[in-house]
């Protein structure tokens, strides 16, 4: 199959497929006659295996872990476990920091309880008035808290 008929297939784009080829998560595909990327069952599978990984917010790191070690079907799953043990380990702590951050929110935007104007707004003022305290909770370098997007370029 061809490169749109597999993103299709799979539901990603097909910039996505060339970038995970790019990174080697995803093996080239061999080219047909007319030069065109022929895509075979197991390009299907990885690529399906991949966003199951990345909908359950998995850096490719873990995700090009957890091919190495299906390529080892006879191997202990003890590192199956342990990678998903560190990658749980790693949403709780966002979401501990997601509810750090919420309740930052939640105290500025008790600061406009009343209609005023921009000039008295006090979610503003708190924002403006105190550079060295962030009002959004842990610090911007720790985490990215858009989900999906820790170590990824794509997805």
């Amino acid at each position: 199959m061809k490169i749109g008929d597999i993103s299709k297939r799979v539901g990603i784009a097909v910039e996505t497929v060339r970038y995970y080829e790019k990174i080697g998560l995803l093996s080239e595909p061999d080219r047909d006659a007319s030069g065109y990327r022929a895509y075979r069952q197991h390009h299907l599978d990885r690529l399906q295996f991949i966003k199951r990984c990345r909908s359950l917010d998995m850096a490719q790191d873990e995700i090009r872990e957890l091919i190495r070690l299906t390529e080892q079907p006879d191997a202990d799953c003890r590192e199956v476990d342990a990678l998903l043990a560190r990658h749980l380990s790693h949403v709780r702590e966002r979401l501990q920091e997601l509810a750090s951050l919420e309740q930052s929110l939640e105290r500025l935007q008790q600061a406009c309880s009343e209609a005023r104007t921009v000039q008295e707004c006090g979610i503003l003022g708190s924002l403006a008035s105190d550079p060295g305290r962030s009002a959004s909770g842990p610090s911007p370098d720790k985490h990215n808290h858009v989900p999906g997007t820790h170590g990824q370029g794509h997805g």
